[in-house]
């Protein structure tokens, strides 16, 4: 599907409706080979729009206000541009062909279920878990304190609560979302919920600092680039600690 958005971005001046992580993706890709790249979001900083660095020919701009015939497009601020294709990046959905699990785990409108703190499916913890699944979030810590959770309950180190403990934290979460009209498919949006996290270390906060800041200037070339080597030898100085590192 990518590679078809990509072929009928070519040459093509291109409208994105959003601008969440899909939207992110798409852009970036089709920008290679398009025209013009215009991206629209509902919520931003009126410092940030306008052509978007790394690029000369991506910008931001707010939602549309109107689309007309002629493929002229305005925006909510009053600019426009005449656009080609109109693509509605509606963000990704949580597949797992490779997983049969006899329908104690299943997908239903992106919710992955049930499972115990979004990791442990209750029948089968904790020999399966699932990394990565909520989205708004610090990605990387987040892979690493569940990993570390995961295999202290694998080798017996942290016990988990029981079988039915665990389905009854489900049920009382997936009440929680329903009195507070979260739609089912924010289930793993952990946007507003990310507490009781070991405080980040001050090399790890001034690495995800530098980073986000290389990503936001030079999009295509900071993940390639080398990092602070004080600020790594501090992380190494740290992860030996651990007693999996000694």
């Amino acid at each position: 599907m990518l590679n078809r958005t990509i072929f009928l971005a070519s040459q093509q001046v291109a409208v994105l409706i959003g601008s969440a992580a899909s939207a992110v993706d798409i852009s970036r890709d089709i920008a290679k080979v398009a025209k013009e790249v215009r991206v629209t979001s509902r919520s931003y900083e009126v410092e940030t729009l306008g052509i978007q660095p790394g690029y000369d020919n991506m910008w931001l701009h707010p939602m549309i206000e109107k689309a007309h015939e002629d493929g002229k497009v305005t925006f909510l601020d009053g600019s426009s541009a005449r656009a080609d294709i109109i693509l509605h990046c509606t963000g990704y959905k949580y597949h797992f062909p490779f997983l049969e699990t006899n329908g104690i785990v299943s997908v239903d409108d992106s919710r992955v279920g049930p499972l115990y703190k979004h990791v442990f499916p209750p029948l089968l913890a904790p020999w399966l878990s699932v990394v990565g699944l909520p989205w708004k979030v610090a990605p990387f810590p987040q892979f690493e304190y569940q990993s570390k959770w995961i295999a202290g309950a694998l080798s017996g180190r942290i016990a988990l609560p029981s079988e039915e403990e665990m389905m009854q934290d489900v049920k009382d979460f997936y009440s929680q979302l329903e009195a507070s009209g979260v739609p089912k498919r924010y289930t793993h949006n952990l946007a507003n919920s990310q507490t009781g996290s070991q405080p980040s270390e001050e090399w790890r906060k001034k690495m995800y600092s530098e980073s986000s800041r290389k990503r936001h200037t030079r999009p295509e070339a900071y993940s390639d680039e080398a990092g602070d080597e004080t600020l790594v030898a501090q992380a190494h100085k740290d992860f030996a600690k651990y007693p999996s590192h000694r």
